[in-house]
């Protein structure tokens, strides 16, 4: 993690984050806590969630530290005691993490993923997982509505310039490409994760130019086996006619025109014209390539256009739709006592948690069940092992594992759950006898 990136630092927490601490180590409690993250309820018109994000936070867990220039500053602008900034410097995680693998499909109060360490280790690193879990999830379950719109047609990310921030624009990169996506315009994803990298041209390119068709010769001779042609810059017609004149020539020179792309306008009905312009052309094996203000709407309404394959970007790379989970990060043990928070509308199942699931005969997902971590039950555990003692187990799968296995819980969702509208009735969710039992037991304990 590059120590000049602003996520690599302990003090991207919550202040308060800090100041509980130090009254914990005051109170010596020191204890082993449990910590999981779930979330409430699900966005309006949402069926499920994909979870994502915890290749990102295992890294951070690994090598989080309190830097001796951050130590400086919290003494100096904070006034926090020598004795406390000692102790954050000797701060690392020891902790365990249990959590569903990256793609696994989940649903409200699911846990996701648990904390298990002494006290002020599993506070402390509440906020910056919590951030790291929520928008990748956010943004995975967003592709993934838009890759079941899609139908299996090409997918590339188009977000990065409308993300807010840099980090959001590389993180959903990520999230889209292991939610489905076939890859993403941001070229630093392809550096660092290895997301394929897609790109076009831009309405400038063709401007710079005297006119369109050299535009069109000078970009298609710069990557002959790979040429996308924009041709919505003035009439995109008359531009389809160009592409369809110049074929012939570039073929001579062996550059080859893969596909046009279509950025305004009536997406759908501009398809028609032009596939059958490109028909009537002789490039029948032309492709055309779509964007501008899509999301998994726009997609669902193209499924009879013409269209081989789309970029999306604002909608899918701010989650336009739905910008914000309810989730939550919250404690349900603490020194060998479950522990349940009883909010009004924000209760919490008490206890370190498991989520089993099981399937029809078709192999499509049933029902789930929440219930106690020590409970057998004969659906399939979700929670897995991914850290031991602040170390990263051995053996977790990598981004295209991550995707494949995305890709087979897509395909197992009823078809109920795979609508963009709202599904009556939802996906069963339920929750065992004995963490009923536990909530209840916690419930008649006193308040001291």
């Amino acid at each position: 993690m590059d120590p000049r990136d602003p996520g690599a630092s302990a003090l991207l927490t919550d202040f308060y984050q800090l100041t509980m601490l130090k009254s914990y180590y005051e109170r010596g409690m020191v204890a082993p806590a449990v910590f999981e993250f779930f979330v409430r309820k699900l966005p309006a018109s949402r069926n499920f969630l994909v979870a994502a994000g915890l290749e990102q936070v295992l890294d951070w867990l690994v090598q989080v530290r309190f830097r001796d220039e951050e130590l400086a500053w919290l003494g100096r602008e904070k006034g926090f005691a020598p004795e406390f900034l000692a102790r954050l410097a000797q701060w690392r995680f020891t902790g365990d993490v249990d959590a569903m693998p990256e793609g696994t499909v989940f649903f409200p109060d699911e846990p996701v993923l648990r904390v298990v360490a002494p006290l002020p280790e599993a506070q402390l690193v509440e906020t910056r997982l919590v951030a790291l879990l929520h928008f990748q999830i956010l943004i995975a379950s967003k592709a993934a509505r838009c890759v079941l719109a899609a139908g299996g047609r090409r997918l590339v990310d188009f977000g990065l310039r409308r993300a807010h921030g840099a980090e959001a624009g590389l993180l959903a990169a990520r999230a889209a490409y292991l939610a489905g996506f076939d890859g993403t315009a941001t070229v630093e994803a392809g550096r660092r994760y290895g997301v394929p990298v897609f790109g076009t041209m831009a309405h400038s390119y063709v401007q710079a130019h005297a006119s369109e068709s050299e535009a069109f010769v000078d970009f298609a001779r710069a990557h002959p086996q790979n040429t996308t042609l924009l041709i919505d810059t003035y009439d995109t017609e008359a531009a389809a006619h160009k592409v369809v004149e110049l074929v012939p020539r570039l073929a001579a020179e062996g550059v080859r025109v893969r596909a046009v792309r279509l950025d305004s306008g009536d997406l759908g009905a501009l398809a028609h014209r032009v596939r059958a312009i490109l028909d009537a052309g002789g490039c029948r094996e032309m492709q055309i390539f779509a964007s501008g203000g899509l999301d998994e709407y726009e997609l669902a309404r193209l499924a009879r256009a013409p269209i081989d394959g789309y970029g999306v970007g604002t909608s899918l790379t701010t989650s336009a739709d739905a910008p914000g989970l309810d989730c939550a990060y919250k404690l349900q043990e603490y020194a060998g006592r479950a522990r349940r928070k009883r909010s009004t509308g924000k209760a919490t199942w008490p206890g370190r948690k498991q989520v089993w699931r099981w399937r029809g005969a078709d192999g499509r997902f049933a029902r789930d069940l929440i219930g106690l971590a020590d409970e057998s039950h004969e659906g399939e555990p979700l929670l897995v092992p991914v850290m031991r003692q602040g170390r990263r187990l051995p053996g977790l799968p990598t981004l295209e594992q991550v995707r494949r296995h995305a890709s087979a819980q897509l395909a197992a969702l009823p078809e109920r759950l795979r609508a963009l509208a709202r599904a009556d009735p939802p996906h069963a969710v339920g929750v065992s006898e004995r963490l009923r039992a536990l909530a209840e037991t916690i419930d008649r304990e006193p308040v001291g």
